[in-house]
């Protein structure tokens, strides 16, 4: 079954990724107030061990004297010793996590009520001086003035709060907005905050997403939850492939849609003809429909933990967003609503590309060298690691 892997990360740590072991290459990571963690995708795993695999055995020990060998397997059992260390480096930074979430939530929840109309900030909470602002010529700023006295007396009506604050960041952000349909816009004016809560101490390692509407006329929740569960615990079978937490599972919540609101399913009509009479009947059923509200309805896990391909990566991409709503827009929610946040997000994968880019400039220039090379002995050399006897 699919896994996503979270590990720590400094505040401007975003291509990298800490550990007790000291920094490591990352291709995806993310940032918040505070520890963060980051999302690591499996082919990165893949690439960080990938290096001299072309030329160095499947198995170097099996070349080694029985003594080398002997010392090499006890230095294996050092490097078990050393991943059950870092699960617990990683246990703590969760209690760490929750521990400093209860510093932000009195500023998230100003910012809930600031969104919603339900407080003014004063003058002082509203000044910022912005990049432009800075530019902006003294005498463009008189006429501004100037032409604002101009404007009708009559004031335009005030809206209440931020309007849809949380419906504009998921349409500007390319994983939010693949999710969201046409009828989902409705609903989501109505979303006042989202929230992230973790675990509590001495429960298994998890953290919970809620989504606090406003009363509306689509269902009777205030909150829908979703709440994804993790571990940080070598594998038995396979201790050294472990990388800091993994999202292991999802669970939603049962949405109270009203009647006929439902937006994850719809009806359809079809016809059906007696074969004996002839005669035509209409019937109707319901069939699932894309909604963004989908998220609140997980695909599950068999007992056995066996899924088709097309599951995984659905299930795959589902820790995948959860992950994102935790790090990124839960804490950076200003900036994705302004897109300022989504400019960060580009030049990460500008960097990206360019390093991909650059590692294929690599491959071509080792193609060059072999072709130039010509007839050349085809036996691999042996390792020098590997050549002692």
């Amino acid at each position: 079954m699919p896994k996503h892997n979270t590990v720590l990360m400094w505040r401007q740590g975003r291509v990298s990724r800490t550990g007790p072991q000291g920094p490591r290459s990352c291709h995806f990571c993310s940032a918040s107030g505070g520890a963060a963690t980051v999302a690591v995708a499996a082919d990165a795993a893949a690439a960080e061990t990938s290096g001299t695999s072309s030329t160095r055995p499947a198995d170097c020990t099996s070349l080694l004297p029985k003594a080398v060998k002997r010392r090499v397997h006890a230095l294996k059992r050092l490097q078990v010793q050393c991943a059950n260390i870092e699960a617990k480096f990683y246990e703590e930074v969760h209690e760490l996590e929750r521990k400093y979430a209860a510093f932000y939530q009195p500023l998230y929840d100003k910012r809930r009520d600031v969104i919603t109309g339900t407080v003014e900030p004063t003058d002082e909470e509203c000044e910022w001086q912005s990049d432009l602002e800075e530019e902006l010529a003294e005498e463009l700023k008189k006429k501004a003035a100037v032409e604002e006295k101009k404007e009708d007396a009559t004031p335009e009506e005030d809206p209440k709060g931020i309007p849809e604050f949380w419906l504009t960041i998921f349409k500007g952000v390319d994983m939010l907005s693949d999710m969201l349909e046409e009828h989902d816009e409705p609903i989501l004016k109505h979303l006042k905050d989202i929230q992230v809560k973790f675990s509590e101490p001495g429960k298994p390692m998890s953290f919970t997403l809620e989504f606090h509407f406003e009363s509306n006329p689509y269902f009777n929740n205030a909150v829908l939850t979703k709440v994804y569960r993790m571990k940080s615990e070598p594998e038995t079978s396979d201790p050294f492939s472990f990388e800091g937490p993994e999202i292991i599972d999802c669970e939603g919540c049962q949405i109270d849609w009203h009647k006929g609101k439902d937006v994850t399913v719809k009806t359809i009509k079809k016809k059906q003809k007696h074969k004996g009479r002839g005669t035509v009947r209409t019937v109707t059923k319901q069939v699932p429909n894309d909604s963004f509200f989908n998220f609140f309805n997980p695909i599950k896990v068999g007992p056995d933990g066996e899924m088709d391909e097309d599951s995984e990566l659905t299930l795959a991409t589902d820790f995948e967003i959860g992950h994102f709503f935790r790090e990124r827009i839960v804490p950076r929610a200003v900036l994705y609503f302004t897109g300022e946040g989504l400019e960060d997000d580009d030049s990460f994968d500008d960097e990206e590309e360019m390093e991909e880019g650059d590692d294929e400039e690599h491959d071509d220039e080792d193609g060059d060298d072999d072709d130039d090379e010509g007839d050349v002995d085809t036996k691999v050399a042996q390792p020098a690691e590997c050549k002692q006897q």
